[in-house]
């Protein structure tokens, strides 16, 4: 490495890094970028959000772009022993999902069964009338919810 820079300068830059999926979370915000490491080459670790995440590769060169843009040579390694869990997006990252129109998952450190699932807070209006009609949504993370107050389909990221 060239140049001096900080953590919190590689974590800034980061924040250009979107999740595939949901183009307005950062991987920083979405809790995937786990731990950073200064030298020659910045080591980035991440921790993705399921084992089968079809956007690895895609993310981690979407990292070392992004810092080689600064003048920086990254490497990327991908952190299975760790489990990602969605306490990690950060509250930024919360209200992001919510302006996107995806209801953020509820905090949680133990998934004991599905009923903390079935109770999703509509991001349109707010409404806690609302029900869980598929726990399979368009990606592995999202469940599918309707919320009867606003009358809208709406989609909630899961608790993991």
């Amino acid at each position: 490495m060239n140049k001096v820079v900080t953590i919190a300068q590689v974590k800034e830059w980061l924040e250009d890094v979107k999740d595939p999926e949901i183009p307005v979370l950062s991987l920083t915000d979405m809790g995937v970028i786990t731990n950073i490491q200064l030298g020659d080459t910045v080591k980035i670790e991440m921790t993705p959000t399921f084992v089968g995440c079809p956007a690895i590769d895609y993310m981690k060169q979407d990292i070392i772009e992004t810092l080689e843009k600064r003048g920086l040579k990254a490497e990327v390694e991908v952190n299975f022993k760790k489990s990602w869990s969605s306490d990690l997006i950060s509250e930024k990252g919360k209200k992001a999902l919510k302006q996107f129109g995806l209801a953020p998952p509820p905090h949680t450190k133990i998934f004991k069964d599905l009923e903390i699932l079935e109770n999703a807070t509509c991001p349109r209006c707010n409404g806690a009338n609302t029900e869980l009609k598929n726990p399979f949504g368009p990606t592995l993370c999202r469940a599918i919810f309707y919320c009867h107050t606003c009358k809208e389909a709406f989609e909630q990221f899961k608790p993991l």
